[in-house]
């Protein structure tokens, strides 16, 4: 097969580099009469290609064009008779692309490398699929010791991570917060769902509500209850609830018969809080979650041997005791990520996909979380992406890089080489040094009030004529707003053009990233 790229003149000489040890005998490269490839047009392309293949069209087998051409390749292909696609959006990812082209589909409007990635995910998500779907395969799974059943749903070291989302302090919400908690949560990837009661107190008599409120937005999706007391414990019991955080020395006694009789599985901590007794070193925690687990004998149970967080007495030695635990006690494993995040000021998608990793390596079952901070929204998400990433990995015996899946958000894998030349570009022209202007002149046409609806995702802009609110225009991106904008004539100064689609920019990374977006004001602070 002979290949046809077309590229620019500030990326050819990295195309040329990556594809040195290319057979040079099926590809032909061409560099257009532009600096930027991707400013080139399919008449621009389909006159290049005349001019200087005419006699050659027929051995061309195919033709790949830059990546990040605006327009799609039709046109090329039906002028030209050949077919014609869009190649990668990088210049490095060029070879990849060759590599993989008798195995992937191209398209005429989507970069090469996107739809391997895109091919990359799917095949990510099959496989996880269908282990989930293997009926043999968990019945098997299921005898291990270190596996175990919460309603329907396999959990322990063999399965994928499972995320239980607590909604904090349950009994206090009303129902419309509540459902809209508990389905946010779904919808972010949770796969079972904790009802967090108040510590120190006694809701007893809200527990059959809450079950009831919940259990038609969670369908099939197992419902736990977060409490140590007795009689909340109990009342949920009796309601159905089909997990229990948690059982410990001081309650246990309280609670087990009615658990074993209706089969309902518990938490078990390493504690007696009754007593105030907590214990903190690694041998310690084991032994006494050795003790809990024979006192509870015949209970269905989920060991937690508490992950502190970092600096409160010692992320580490608590990680110490959960693998200490494993070492000699082939039970299905708890992992509290909430603890460490919620009291971190760092951003949480790292320190999910961190403690997800550990917690596969620890064989763990459950990764426990809230959504509490500000910090932490988006934490339900996070881990359940990054368990299918550890799942992935562990079944590949690889580390969690390069699965189809990832979480990373706010960088980019790799630097883009393919505009470095721009630089050089910038070099022979004149620099003038920019400065804000302080002159402010009011648009006649009005003025705008913008906000984000990060639970529809939605950007709703509200024009404003003479002080008076007079139209909303809501959409997903800024150039579906700032075009109805323009069409309906709202907007009339091009600095008033420039402001607007600078803070509609503004307002899709703060609805993308969850950051909390204010008009006027900076998203991100500088880093020093």
């Amino acid at each position: 097969m002979k290949i046809l790229i077309i590229t620019g003149n500030l990326a050819y000489p990295l195309i040329k580099n990556t594809l040195k040890d290319f057979n040079e005998e099926n590809v032909l490269i061409h560099v257009a009469d532009t600096q930027i490839a991707a400013f080139l047009t399919p008449n621009k392309i389909i006159k290049e290609i005349k001019d200087n293949y005419e006699n050659q069209l027929n051995e061309i087998d195919l033709i790949l064009v830059p990546g990040l051409i605006r327009k799609n390749t039709t046109e090329i292909a039906e002028k030209l008779g050949i077919p014609t696609y869009k190649g990668s959006t990088d210049a490095a990812d060029l070879l990849m692309v060759l590599e993989l082209i008798e195995n992937i589909e191209l398209s005429q409007s989507k970069p090469a490398d996107k739809l391997i990635e895109e091919e990359k995910r799917k095949k990510a998500l099959e496989f996880i699929e269908n282990f989930e779907n293997d009926i043999k395969k968990r019945e098997e799974l299921l005898k291990k010791p270190n596996n175990i059943l919460i309603k329907n749903l396999p959990v322990g070291e063999d399965f994928p991570l499972r995320v239980l989302a607590e909604i904090a302090n349950a009994p206090s919400l009303s129902k419309k917060d509540l459902i809209k908690k508990c389905k946010h949560y779904i919808d972010s990837g949770a796969d079972m769902i904790d009802i967090g009661m108040a510590a120190g107190e006694d809701y007893s008599d809200k527990i059959p509500d809450l079950i009831n409120t919940l259990r038609p937005i969670i369908g099939d999706k197992p419902l736990s209850i977060d409490t140590l007391n007795p009689k909340e414990i109990i009342k949920a019991a009796e309601c159905g609830i089909d997990l229990v955080l948690s059982l410990d020395l001081g309650n246990y006694h309280k609670v087990t018969d009615i658990l074993k009789e209706k089969n309902i599985p518990a938490i078990l901590l390493p504690t007696n809080y009754s007593k105030g007794e907590v214990p903190h070193a690694p041998k310690d925690r084991v032994k006494s979650m050795e003790k809990l687990i024979k006192k509870c004998n015949g209970l269905n149970f989920v060991s937690d041997l508490i992950l502190d967080p970092v600096n409160s007495k010692s992320i580490v030695d608590s990680i110490i005791a959960s693998k200490e635990f494993r070492a000699s006690n082939p039970y299905p494993m708890f992992f509290g990520v909430g603890n460490v995040t919620e009291l971190m000021d760092t951003d949480s998608v790292g320190v999910n996909a961190l403690l997800a990793g550990i917690a596969m390596e620890l064989g763990c079952g459950i990764l426990f979380t809230v959504e509490e901070s500000g910090k932490a929204y988006g934490s339900v998400y996070e881990l359940a992406t990054a368990s299918k990433m550890m799942f992935l990995a562990k079944n590949r015996k690889s580390i969690p890089k390069n699965l189809g899946i990832d979480l990373i958000v706010f960088k980019d894998k790799n630097k883009r080489s393919d505009i470095i030349g721009l630089d050089e570009q910038s070099q022979l022209v004149p620099m003038i040094e920019a400065k804000e202007s302080e002159k402010l002149v009011l648009d006649r046409a009005g003025s705008f009030k913008i906000r984000v609806d990060y639970d529809n995702f939605k950007i709703i802009v509200t024009h404003f004529k003479k002080v008076k609110a007079d139209i909303s225009i809501e959409g997903e991106n800024p150039k579906e707003i700032y075009d109805k904008i323009i069409e309906l004539g709202l907007i009339s100064r091009i600095e008033h053009a420039a402001y607007l689609g600078s803070e509609l920019q503004k307002a899709e990374i703060a609805m993308i990233t969850g950051k909390e977006y204010v008009q006027d004001f900076d998203l991100f602070k500088k880093l020093n």
